[in-house]
């Protein structure tokens, strides 16, 4: 299989609504399985079909729950449940939270502590994955967003919110035309 380039903040697909897996065809097998190695090759906890360019309704996920066991999986068309998300600044060691689709950066956000998706796997299987707590928490909300064509820089407060902007001008993708880069090599590819 191949690791694909992701998308950077700024790339419209990061912005656009996924659309919903009508089949499970040999390509969406093997869509799924780049997007396991990207993840891999980016060492993420999760991953979204559009930040590798394919607006379909799919993520992967490779992260610990609320009682650090590994979990590891892919949700088709997912359809998110959560608990309450506290409201104010969410404390900086609480909260930290990256995106592979903004590099090398991580923002206090806040998330609901408890979440559930449900979907189906790559047979058709219905898949309910749920935490408490935990990095996996966290990433279905995350990955979900994503599917929305939200990023999570768009939930931070307006204190974060501001250093995030800080933050990513200082990093110059915008300025340099950066859209994607390989988790492959770590190399930025431009427009």
């Amino acid at each position: 299989m191949a690791v694909r380039p992701i998308t950077v903040i700024g790339h419209k697909a990061l912005h656009q609504p996924t659309k919903k897996v009508r089949e499970i065809t040999p390509e969406i097998r093997t869509l799924v399985q780049d997007m396991f190695d990207t993840l891999d090759a980016a060492n993420g906890a999760g991953l979204a079909a559009n930040q590798v360019g394919v607006r379909l309704r799919i993520f992967v996920y490779d992260c610990a729950d609320g009682s650090d066991v590994e979990q590891r999986g892919v949700v088709i068309n997912p359809v998110l449940e959560k608990g309450t998300v506290p409201p104010g600044d969410p404390a900086p060691e609480d909260g930290a939270e990256g995106c592979l689709s903004v590099p090398g950066e991580w923002f206090p956000t806040a998330r609901s502590d408890w979440a559930r998706v449900t979907g189906i796997d790559l047979d058709g299987n219905e898949v309910v994955v749920e935490a408490t707590g935990g990095t996996l928490a966290r990433c279905l909300q995350h990955e979900t967003d994503h599917l929305d064509g939200k990023l999570y820089v768009e939930r931070l407060t307006p204190t974060y919110r501001t250093k995030a902007r800080e933050a990513m001008k200082a990093r110059g993708w915008e300025a340099r035309r950066i859209t994607k880069w390989d988790p492959a090599t770590q190399q930025a590819e431009k427009v």
